[in-house]
């Protein structure tokens, strides 16, 4: 039974990015609260499939979906005007949409991910998804909020890897050169450190609109890694495992409820312990 502070009734939440692996638990956990959802993902056929799965165990909750390109204000500012028309009031804007190279036994990283052979083309792209439109759907949704009379609430999905660098050794594969080695690329540090800057300006920016914005930063979720790779970082986290995909539900429950009604412009680091090692 949830606490009174973490009840979401009547509440209504915008995620990006919802039909990833991380979006679809964001979901689920204001689901668990009772909140009202508008799903997003530039991938309309997968959007589909998350809006059926969460319907068949949250039958009575509102769960509206609509395909959504964060690099385009154009997109966000069509379903901002939308929900206007609608009727439907955002309380709750998390920021989840990114591009994340994945390193699983059937999609390792390349040598194209190494600095000195990263593109700039690569380089506008995953920016323009991971920290340009948590600007922008901030901008426009966060306005929107902030001009209402219920304010709001801003919640950025950052990594433990905006509080410390990659450890690179980690995708280390024997009998390649050192110039064809995979390594995590520098789009993903500098797009979740971004994120916590624009964390720190919101949480400050509609001073007197009753507008919060904190971040969670999330350490690696097991997802079918190779088993040498599971190994290494293991080793690096103090509680000696990755996360479940599923741990993260009640931190976003906290940060998105009146359970965290004095928290503003905080970053919520929450990876094993493996920042602190």
């Amino acid at each position: 039974m949830l606490s009174g502070s973490f009840k979401l009734d009547n509440k209504t939440a915008l995620i990006t990015g919802a039909a990833g692996l991380l979006g679809i638990e964001h979901a689920t956990a204001l689901l668990e609260c009772n909140c009202n959802l508008v799903l997003t993902d530039i991938d309309s056929k997968k959007l589909n499939e998350v809006q059926n799965h969460l319907k068949k165990k949250f039958s009575k909750s509102k769960i509206f979906i609509h395909e959504l390109n964060v690099c385009s204000k154009k997109s966000i500012v069509d379903l901002n005007d939308l929900l206007i028309k609608e009727n439907i009031n955002l309380d709750i804007l998390i920021n989840n949409a990114a591009l994340n190279p994945k390193f699983e036994k059937n999609n390792q990283l390349e040598s194209s991910s190494r600095l000195e052979n990263f593109s700039l083309e690569k380089w506008n792209l995953e920016i323009s998804v991971g920290l340009t439109g948590a600007f922008l759907c901030s901008q426009v949704f966060g306005t929107t909020m902030a001009n209402s009379s219920g304010g709001g609430c801003i919640l950025n999905i950052a990594s433990d890897l905006s509080v410390i660098a990659p450890d690179q050794r980690l995708y280390k594969k024997e009998g390649l050169s050192d110039e064809k080695q995979p390594v995590k690329p520098i789009t993903y540090s500098v797009i979740k450190s971004g994120l916590i800057g624009l964390t720190r300006y919101l949480a400050t920016y509609w001073i007197g609109k009753n507008i919060r914005c904190n971040s969670l930063s999330p350490g690696g979720v097991f997802n079918d890694q190779p088993e040498e790779f599971l190994q290494k970082i293991s080793s690096l986290i103090p509680l000696g495992r990755m996360a479940r995909k599923d741990e993260y539900r009640a931190a976003v429950q906290f940060l998105c409820s009146d359970a965290s009604s004095y928290m503003n412009g905080h970053n919520l680091v929450m990876d094993g312990g493996r920042s602190i090692w």
